[in-house]
């Protein structure tokens, strides 16, 4: 039985050559040096045009499985407001191709866990490690075996894997940018003090940012416990820096769960929001639109990035994980301004 279309069909659709079709669906692409945006596109389109879900030509043989069934999400916690976020966005990209979509959640105090990595390839043709799932235990494991994976909001300084993520220095350029327009001067940076080492290049982006401009004071750092907040959290480390010599002027929040139970320790202080302290979140957070004083905040693009990630791990399951090349894909973030940071 033969396909449903010819190659002819797909590269009028592209806008591309019959050859080229060709090579990217036999996994020649790589060998002629066709870009990696191509191949996607191509095998997006291939994939919702049917072309993988028929029988090969008998004179064809696809180089590997040709349904890849259902793709896994690793994350460390459900919770996280960028995977709440982010999902909707995932379903759709891979519903598109044709593919399902699950979520699993990492314990790392599991010691099953590391006999759970060698049997995902039974469950999922291909798996996407979000932040801190993508630990090096982890990813050893998946290379070891040429299983078909990508990284999802983490960067590997050492090794040169498939990843997509938001530019954090685009993003502090932004914030940085915004602040001085607004005249602020003294500023407090406020991260989790248990993700203090996942962000620590987000937090040095936007320490440099407010380096460069000699018109900003030196920023200070408060790391707090976001399980403590509005309980037993020790307001003095905030009283001392809203009061002189350093009076901070705007709070930058390195993560969106904990704006909210800030607002509302800053609020049973007495401190009005924007007038008395501003705010900024570098993280969108759910409700964010809708709070007492609406929240800046930095928004990233999840449709941009679901789409990124649907077709370079579609790339990898025809690769069988043997991609010859690797891609780091980087989407800046869009600044959302709201009355939080003291513009109307």
């Amino acid at each position: 039985m033969g396909k449903k279309f010819k190659n002819k069909d797909l590269a009028a659709r592209l806008g591309v050559s019959s050859t080229l079709v060709s090579l990217v669906l036999n996994n020649k692409a790589d060998e002629q040096g066709i870009k990696k945006d191509t191949q996607e596109k191509v095998l997006a389109l291939a994939k919702q045009m049917g072309f993988f879900g028929n029988p090969a030509v008998e004179s064809e043989s696809l180089p590997v499985e040709d349904k890849p069934g259902i793709l896994g999400m690793l994350v460390p916690s459900c919770n996280d407001p960028f995977v709440i976020q982010i999902t909707p966005f995932l379903q759709k990209a891979f519903s598109s191709i044709g593919v399902g979509f699950s979520i699993i959640t990492k314990d790392p105090d599991d010691q099953r866990y590391d006999r759970m990595v060698g049997a995902f390839r039974k469950f999922y043709s291909g798996l996407i490690l979000y932040g801190e799932a993508a630990d090096e235990n982890t990813i050893r494991s998946l290379r070891a075996v040429d299983y078909p994976f990508i990284i999802l909001e983490k960067n590997s300084r050492t090794l040169r894997l498939n990843t997509v993520s938001t530019d954090s220095a685009a993003g502090a350029s932004l914030v940085a940018s915004h602040i001085a327009r607004l005249g602020y001067k003294n500023v407090v940076i406020v991260a989790d003090r248990k993700r203090a080492h996942s962000n620590i290049t987000e937090i040095r982006d936007i320490t440099d940012e407010l380096g460069k401009n000699p018109f900003f004071n030196k920023p200070a750092i408060i790391e707090i416990d976001n399980s403590l907040i509005g309980d037993d959290l020790d307001f003095s480390k905030f009283e001392q820096l809203l009061r002189p010599p350093f009076r901070a002027d705007i709070m930058i929040v390195m993560n969106a769960e904990l704006v909210y139970p800030l607002m509302s320790l800053l609020r049973k202080k007495n401190l009005r929001i924007p007038q008395d302290i501003a705010i900024i979140s570098m993280e969108e957070g759910t409700g964010f639109d809708l709070m007492f004083s609406p929240v800046t905040a930095l928004k990233k693009q999840l449709s941009g990035m679901s789409v990124k990630v649907a077709n370079m791990i579609w790339s990898e399951i025809k690769n069988s994980g043997k991609g010859k090349f690797k891609r780091q894909v980087s989407l800046p973030p869009e600044l959302i301004i709201r009355n939080s940071c003291g513009t109307l």
